[in-house]
């Protein structure tokens, strides 16, 4: 069965490098179930106007964030760990 989507993803982080890595990991992961493509990260300051902007054009668009600390606590494996039970569960939702 051909993977679902194409899924445009956008991440919110003031680290952009290491999202971008993280999400590679993910995607790479979900490759055979899910086509994702990771379009942009942006400052926390952007962040808002730029979900405002996107509800309006998507209405039902999903957002998710991970838990905070969870990147300083655990480490980024567990980030990739939680992304790969959480994206699931969005996607299909």
């Amino acid at each position: 069965m051909a993977p679902k989507g194409p899924y445009k993803l956008v991440t919110v982080n003031t680290a952009p490098e290491r999202a971008k890595r993280l999400v590679g990991r993910v995607v790479e992961e979900l490759k055979d179930r899910y086509t994702i493509e990771h379009v942009a990260n942006c400052e926390t300051e952007e962040a808002d106007q730029i979900l405002s902007t996107a509800r309006s054009l998507r209405p039902g668009i999903k957002t998710y964030a991970i838990p905070h600390g969870l990147q300083v606590e655990r480490g980024p494996d567990a980030v990739v760990e939680h992304l790969l039970e959480k994206v699931p569960q969005l996607l299909e939702s």
